[in-house]
Parts: structure tokens; C-alpha cells; sequence
């Protein structure tokens, strides 16, 4: 297989044409004919190879194009990998075209499927999918775009970054294996909460447990404490609360938008972890159920109507919830804490919630990957190339075991495909199911450990459009 490339400039905006390959030519010679040398002798052309172009669609101009460029390195990157001996190769041509300035994202979509290309990789956030996504379905063509918010999801668009839901979706498997069954969620009332609520809703059902409870919080002090009371059945003077009742809470207006892509965060530390505290009250023990308050007063309740507890806080107010945790006695071993990704950034400083689980890519699994990068390109790649490598590797997997197309029918196959991270699958409502690790806070300042790898694939489930990760033999 050989790629070929073409960058597009969104009209009125100029963009140079990348000079970053050359096409696989074919030629044929033919024997001059000689006098009395007997009949001219052509030898049959080789036949030519199915040529496909892939789109992709990034920010290749303005403030954003450093990183554009860099997410396009790592489509070209796997687009070019020679394919396993023996395979069919078909030529795949990159075709590039810039989403950046108002308006951007649609007129490349527009452009691409227009140029007749075969698949969309991109484009990058989830307003710019918004945008793509009409053309590209008038159009049929299926679009792989980068960003993590599940609400794009729809039937030929894919949601290529680590999601609230598949967090939620591995964490609860995990939890379920250990025998919780009763599962309850208290979350920050922004994007990121809203959607790990929704991912916590759809992984009980999908693995046949009870609705879960979920109380959402603001980002006052009192607001936590009083939705963390409610949720375990103490109403704010100290009486019991009937089972399952959860007022609800008033909107965050402070709330932070959810991060464009989980994935970048899940690498970086940023704000959260600079807030996120080294010590807090209650030190870092085990807790236990209904025990005494720092003024020997019982501030929870003899047992809780839940066993494990989901939570989406990061930086300072995450120090307010682990802060009501600690007076309420919420914890292990009756209640296993479960949390976002994003903590893997600052892990060391979750001692007060030690135990608490938080699911993610094993950082060893793309060590390869980051090398091979770093080889050809001298730095490191950003935690988002991961996720156009994906893309592009699943179409050049495809490509090499003679794919005529790139359909949603093949796209969305059992089987799936292994990424950097891990393996992952594409469901047919858009979704994107992906193998993650469970990790476990320790406390003491250290890394968090983990406990359990993630699968080596993750099957769809029939009965819903989820998914239920299948862990390898003998595993954790």
C-alpha cells in the first residue's frame, strides 16, 4: 500500500500544499519492434491497485494549526505502515482539508465528500462535528471525528475520544465483579458530571443492575454536603431520609466545560492537579459506616442504600467532597469510591479517597507507539494523536484485508481493532467502546496502582447498543 497526499484550503484562506509523500507509480516498458525480429511483444501492465482517498479534517491554519498539523502526523503515520505480508494492499491518498475560522468544519466536510473521499477522520471538538456532520451524511460518508462528547454520536459519525460513558461503563464492570450492586452517583452538576450520570444510567443497564441513584451538585460547600446526606438517607438535621429520595440541586453556574478530549487530560496535569490537595482532614485510612465526627457527634447513617459510588469532581471542590466523605464516614469497605479519569493527573494527592478507583489507558500500551513517533517526527507526540492513529489504522486495516470500502457494515465489525491504547470498537449508534485499565488510589503520595488490565477487546451488546468488556483469561 502506498499514500499519496492533498491539502485543500477552505476558500479565501491560504494554505500551502504539503509536500509530505509521493504516489506509488506503475509503469510498463514495451520492446521495440526490430526488422525481422518477428511480432511486437507487449508485455500485460500490471494491474493497478484500488486507490482511495481519506479526508481528514483539522485545524491546518490560525492559533489551532500546530496541533492540527500534528494530529495530521498521525494519520499519515498509520496510513503508511506497510501492511502484514501477503496482504491486499490498496493505495490510500490523504487528502487534507482545514476546518479552521468560522464556518470551517462544514465547508471541509462539504469539500471532502464532494472530492469523493472514501472516510472522514475528524474533525476536532464537538462543535465542529456538529458542523460536519450534515454533509457528511447527505453525502454518506462515514465520519471518525476526535471529539469525546457522546451526545455526537449517530449512525455513521463516531466518537474517536475516551468518553464519560466508557469510563463509567468499565468502571461499573469492575465494581460488579467484586459483587456492588447498588449504585449511586454524586457529581458535579457541569458537562463532565452530567455525562458520567448518563454513562452510569446506561452501564447499569446494560449489565442488569438497579437504576442508579444521581444527585448533582453546585460548587458551594454546603450544596456537596447536603447532596452527599441526601444521597445516603440523612436529611440536613440528622433524620433518616426514605430510601432513594434525592431533592434536586441547583445549577452550577461556575461549571467548566468539558474538556475537548478526555484523552488529552487523561496525560496531563493542568489546574486540577496544582488544586488538588497533598493532605485533608481525616488523613488517608481506610473509612467505615456511620461513624463519629471530629466532635464525637454520628453524622451518617447505620448502613447506605448504595455500595458504590460514583463521583466526577476535580480540583477544589473535589478536596470539599472527599472533606464530606470523611465526616460522614462514606467509604471502604462498605462503599467503593469510583471516579473520572482525569484523576490519573494527580492520583498522589487522592489519599483522603484511598481506595478509590478510576479507569483509563495503560500508559505502557502506547509506549511503542510514542517511540515510533518520536523517531520519525524528534518530540513526543500529544495524547490526541492517539486518537487519529485509530482512526486511520482501523481504515488501513481494512484497506489491507482488501476492503473495497470503508462502510459503517465493516467499520462496525465484532471483531473490532487494536489502537495505541488498546482495543477498541465502533458501535453502530456512533459509539465507541475502548479497553481500559482500572487503576486504584494508594495514598502515602504514591502512584496510583493498577488492579486490573484492560481487556483485549470489548464486545457490543445486543440487548441495548452497550457493551460489556470481556477481561482475558486469567486476568485480574
Amino acid at each position: 500500500m502506498s499514500v499519496a497526499y492533498a491539502t485543500h484550503a477552505p476558500k479565501g484562506r491560504g494554505l500551502a500544499a504539503l509536500g509530505l509523500g509521493g504516489l506509488l507509480l506503475a509503469g510498463c516498458a514495451q520492446e521495440a519492434s526490430r526488422p525481422g525480429a518477428g511480432p511486437v511483444v507487449t508485455p500485460e501492465a500490471p494491474q493497478q491497485a484500488a486507490s482511495r482517498s481519506i479526508g481528514v479534517l483539522l485545524p491546518l491554519s490560525g492559533a489551532n494549526a500546530p496541533l492540527g498539523r500534528e494530529l495530521l502526523a498521525g494519520a499519515e503515520m498509520a496510513l503508511a505502515a506497510q501492511p502484514a505480508q501477503g496482504t491486499r494492499g490498496v493505495q490510500l491518498r490523504v487528502d487534507a482539508h482545514d476546518t479552521a475560522g468560522p464556518g470551517g468544519a462544514a465547508e471541509a466536510a462539504a469539500a471532502a465528500v464532494r472530492a469523493g473521499d472514501s472516510v472522514l477522520i475528524g474533525p476536532l471538538t464537538s462543535g465542529d462535528t456538529a458542523e460536519a456532520a450534515p454533509a457528511a451524511q447527505a453525502g454518506r460518508v462515514p465520519v471518525l471525528a476526535l471529539t469525546s462528547d457522546v451526545a455526537q454520536a449517530r449512525p455513521g459519525i463516531w466518537v474517536m475520544g475516551i468518553t464519560p460513558e466508557d469510563q463509567v461503563q468499565r468502571l461499573v464492570e469492575q465494581a460488579r465483579q467484586e459483587g456492588r450492586k447498588r449504585f449511586a452517583a454524586l457529581l458535579p452538576d457541569n458537562p463532565l458530571g452530567r455525562a458520567m450520570g448518563a454513562g452510569l444510567q446506561v452501564a447499569c443497564r446494560d449489565q442488569g443492575l438497579a437504576e442508579p441513584v444521581i444527585s448533582y451538585h453546585s460548587s458551594a460547600p454546603e450544596n456537596i454536603t447536603d447532596a452527599l446526606k441526601q444521597l445516603s438517607g440523612v436529611s440536613s438535621n440528622g433524620a433518616s431520609l426514605p430510601a432513594g429520595v434525592v431533592p434536586g440541586s441547583e445549577a452550577d453556574t461556575q461549571a467548566q466545560p468539558l474538556p475537548t478530549d478526555l484523552a488529552a487530560a487523561l496525560g496531563q496535569a493542568g489546574n486540577d492537579a496544582a488544586s488538588a490537595p497533598a493532605t485533608l482532614p481525616g488523613g488517608s485510612a481506610s473509612m467505615g459506616v456511620a461513624g463519629m465526627s471530629a466532635s464525637g457527634q454520628s453524622v451518617g447513617p447505620a448502613s447506605l442504600p448504595f455500595d458504590a459510588l460514583l463521583l466526577g469532581d476535580t480540583g477544589l471542590s473535589l478536596k470539599t467532597v472527599m472533606t464530606a466523605l470523611n465526616d460522614m464516614q462514606v467509604g471502604l469497605p462498605a462503599v467503593r469510591i469510583m471516579g473520572p479519569g482525569l484523576w490519573a493527573a494527580f492520583a498522589s494527592k487522592l489519599g483522603p479517597i484511598r481506595g478509590a478507583w478510576y479507569a483509563a489507558p495503560n500508559p505502557s500500551a502506547r509506549q511503542g507507539f510514542v517511540a515510533r513517533f518520536s523517531a520519525q517526527y524528534q518530540h513526543t507526540p500529544k495524547p490526541l494523536v492517539d486518537l487519529t492513529y485509530d482512526a486511520a489504522g482501523a481504515v488501513r486495516t481494512l484497506a489491507d484485508e482488501g476492503a473495497k470500502d470503508f462502510s459503517p457494515r465493516l467499520l462496525t465489525r465484532p471483531t473490532g481493532f487494536q489502537g495505541v491504547d488498546g482495543a477498541f470498537v465502533l458501535l453502530p449508534d456512533g459509539r465507541v467502546r475502548r479497553a481500559l485499565a482500572v487503576f486504584e488510589v494508594i495514598g502515602s503520595g504514591a502512584e496510583a496502582r493498577m488492579i486490573a488490565t484492560a481487556p483485549t477487546n470489548v464486545a457490543p451488546q445486543a440487548a441495548s447498543g452497550g457493551s460489556v468488556a470481556k477481561a482475558p483469561a486469567g486476568g485480574a
